[in-house]
């Protein structure tokens, strides 16, 4: 390895950055979805000046956040798990991700819920679900990452026992490391990857490319596809720690070949969604419903992985090394990601009948809504408990110049 190369604890702030960005483009994303132009509407609430522009950065946000999140969070499981041990995981877990959800859940959807009850008045807005739910339907509402993030640390410790139990030399581990770093020594890794999720597409016959991976926001039992895209997406992070020199050099040498074609897979996509929820099967098309969201499947599957792989390189190329910016964001996505919604949704119905244009009010919301939030992780939870629960004890932060991401 090159004297040039950066080693692996400066790797770790940009990926730490990166598992920070994709909270934060979930604010992003969110705020957007009113500007969706949709019919029918699957928003809570749609403003009255749609945007194509907002429509096509929340299909590319929606596209790749959350794969790359769940592999970032397989990735830090495992460094987490061989710092704490079995016990020292599963306490520090049920603190961070199941504390949380458990807490946070019903002081969030309270105004949630009222919101969408005000939402309801105008012509454009209103729950689109029958309430209230029958169980297993259960509204996690932005707070079901949490959730699968749960069912997932429980199935690779499980798995992991078992592994363990009957590879007690690690011969079999070392198999699968070698067949793995060989896939994605391979330029052609994304399209392997993408196999199970493009199969899982294929056989929803009511998939189409805008709903990308379906999220489990409104039960108790996760769906098939949340399984199989977003686990498969935390077993890579899982792998790609025990190789972290490795296989980080590729993806970030990488970064632009991923990055150009991701956003050609990205483009071909919306249009295709363009032309599914427009006129689904209409005469002058031609292919039937059926082939095109066949092929809107076999174009988005690979456009995840590719997108996800680009992603990383960027922050690998970019963003390695320490940032006190970048340090202080990755700290505060996670309380803002948690705390965003109502505070979004209030501002998306107050600009929702403006005669300004989409864009415009996209720009307020997050204008609005922001700094307020920044500014109650700074007095509130920083240097607090709930600051402590989340993120880990501030007195670690000494070390993180020289030693890398102090909380994984």
């Amino acid at each position: 390895m090159s004297a040039s190369i950066a080693p692996a604890s400066e790797r770790l702030h940009a990926l730490d950055a990166l598992r920070g960005g994709a909270l934060l483009l979930g604010i992003v994303l969110h705020a957007a979805m009113s500007f969706v132009p949709a019919s029918p509407r699957f928003w809570f609430i749609q403003d009255t000046h749609p945007s194509l522009l907002l429509g096509l950065l929340s299909f590319t946000i929606h596209v790749f956040r959350m794969t790359t999140f769940f592999l970032m969070a397989g990735f830090f499981a495992r460094m987490s798990f061989h710092r704490r041990g079995t016990w020292g995981f599963v306490r520090d877990r049920l603190q961070r991700i199941g504390l949380p959800l458990v807490i946070g859940w019903p002081i969030l959807f309270t105004p949630m819920s009222l919101i969408a009850i005000w939402a309801s008045h105008f012509p454009n807005g209103g729950w689109s679900r029958s309430w209230p739910p029958v169980l297993p339907n259960f509204p996690l509402t932005h707070l079901w990452f949490l959730y699968v993030l749960l069912e997932l640390y429980v199935a690779l410790l499980l798995l992991r026992g078992a592994i363990v139990w009957l590879d007690a030399s690690g011969s079999w581990r070392a198999i699968v490391d070698r067949v793995f770093a060989g896939i994605m020594r391979n330029p052609l890794a994304p399209l392997v990857l993408a196999i199970p999720i493009g199969i899982a597409f294929s056989l929803d016959q009511r998939w189409i490319n805008v709903m990308g991976v379906r999220t489990p926001d409104q039960s108790l039992i996760t769906n098939a596809q949340a399984w199989i895209g977003f686990g498969t997406a935390f077993g890579v992070g899982w792998l790609l720690h025990r190789q972290i020199d490795l296989l980080l050099l590729l993806l970030e040498r990488r970064w632009l070949p991923h990055l150009l074609l991701a956003i050609v897979l990205i483009l071909i996509s919306f249009v295709l969604s363009g032309v599914m929820l427009s006129s689904p099967g209409a005469p002058k098309l031609p292919f039937n419903f059926a082939t095109l969201r066949l092929l809107s499947a076999i174009l988005y599957a690979p456009a995840i992985w590719i997108a996800t792989f680009a992603a990383i390189g960027l922050a690998l190329r970019f963003m390695s090394g320490f940032s006190r910016t970048w340090r202080y964001l990755a700290d505060a996505s996670y309380w803002l990601y948690l705390i965003h919604m109502p505070i979004v949704m209030a501002l998306q119905v107050v600009l929702s009948q403006r005669d300004w244009p989409g864009l415009v009010k996209f720009a307020i919301i997050l204008l609005v809504a922001i700094p307020p939030m920044l500014a109650s992780y700074h007095l509130l939870v920083r240097f607090t408990f709930i600051g402590a629960v989340l993120n880990g004890r501030r007195a670690e932060k000494r070390v993180l110049p020289q030693g890398g991401i102090a909380t994984a």
